[in-house]
């Protein structure tokens, strides 16, 4: 990941809008191998004007054991962050619940074997553990920066992936799918084979701008919408709307000699969360920071700024699904509702 840089950020400040709007930001990760964002970094952010009542960690390789099984391994993060969201349960950190949900990581590609790694993530976090993130990005380009652990095309139509699949409808879990743009008719393969089975699609889909897809905005765009479209006709399919801060979606913001102000930001994003939200509706969207890894392009405080601007002419019912409602329902999350 690109390093932040705090000085850069605090170039644009604003005060917060609508601070006391309830917020369960359902996309944040926790680590210190690319850059230490732990739990003072994460209230840190949260903490800067807007009212985050409660939060979800989403896996990114951080705090594995480091013996063992391979494939249990990641077991080490889920007992890591249990430990930091028991901390914060009892107020002692603040009103935020942080890390109410937990998402982890299993390899679904060990087929039905993966059983025993979701009981063991259900055993380190018998209350909040929601589902796991496997992330499947691929592209046949080099220059695109993969994130997945195991990279190769098709793996959300291989048989022995799916086998692994299964097993979450068996445990009640969800599924939250990390892809890129020329991947979506595929998720939609896998959501139409598994109805049952939540599925939350990260980052609106990863639509990309590096590569050989610089400079092609408007082609990327419309096969992008195109994919969006048929995802959102899967009810079982949620999604994420944030992450447009990472470069290689390609909007450079990351670039330029200050941060942009969340007019600008809301502004540029507006088309690709507004699609979202007219294909899913407002009860099948929640809008994420994606940080630490959206905060090399913008601070927190201006992401949900540019988000209630974007959403000002919205119905209180349709504010309340995007910014909370949505996140708690679909994680299972306890604690009031919005409003």
């Amino acid at each position: 990941m690109d390093p932040v840089r705090d000085e850069w950020l605090r170039m644009t400040t604003e005060a917060p809008i609508d601070p006391d709007l309830p917020i369960c930001d359902p996309h944040h990760h926790l680590w210190e191998h690319r850059g230490k964002y732990l739990l003072d970094e994460l209230l840190h952010d949260t903490r800067s004007g807007h009212n985050i009542v409660s939060t979800v960690f989403v896996a990114c390789e951080s705090m594995y054991r480091k013996d063992g099984p391979p494939e249990m391994r990641p077991i080490g993060e889920t007992e890591f962050v249990e430990g930091i969201a028991a901390q914060c349960a009892g107020g002692k950190h603040g009103p935020t619940a942080v890390a109410a949900g937990i998402v982890g990581y299993a390899d679904l590609t060990l087929g039905a074997a993966v059983a025993r790694v979701l009981e063991a993530h259900l055993v380190a976090s018998p209350n909040r553990f929601r589902g796991i993130r496997h992330s499947v990005t691929w592209d046949s380009s080099p220059v695109v920066k993969n994130a997945a652990p195991n990279p190769r095309s098709g793996w959300m139509l291989d048989t022995t992936f799916r086998a692994g699949f299964a097993c979450l409808q068996k445990y009640g879990l969800s599924y939250d799918a990390w892809l890129f743009h020329p991947q979506l008719a595929e998720l939609a393969s896998l959501a139409r084979a598994f109805p049952e089975v939540p599925i939350i699609l990260n980052h609106i889909g990863g639509p990309l701008g590096e590569g050989p897809y610089a400079g092609k905005r408007d082609e990327v765009f419309k096969s992008w919408r195109r994919g969006i479209t048929e995802v959102a006709a899967c009810p079982n399919v949620f999604v994420k709307l944030g992450g447009l801060g990472m470069p290689r979606c390609g909007f450079a913001w990351d670039a330029k000699a200050a941060p942009p102000a969340s007019v600008e930001l809301a502004e540029a994003t507006a088309p690709y969360y507004l699609f979202c939200i007219e294909q899913f509706r407002p009860n099948r969207c929640m809008l994420e920071s994606n940080f630490p890894s959206d905060k090399v392009s913008y601070s927190y405080c201006v992401l949900w700024n540019s988000f209630k601007r974007m959403t000002q002419d919205f119905s209180e019912t349709e504010r309340k699904a995007l910014f909370h409602d949505t996140a708690t329902r679909v994680y299972r999350l306890a604690g009031p509702a919005a409003g």
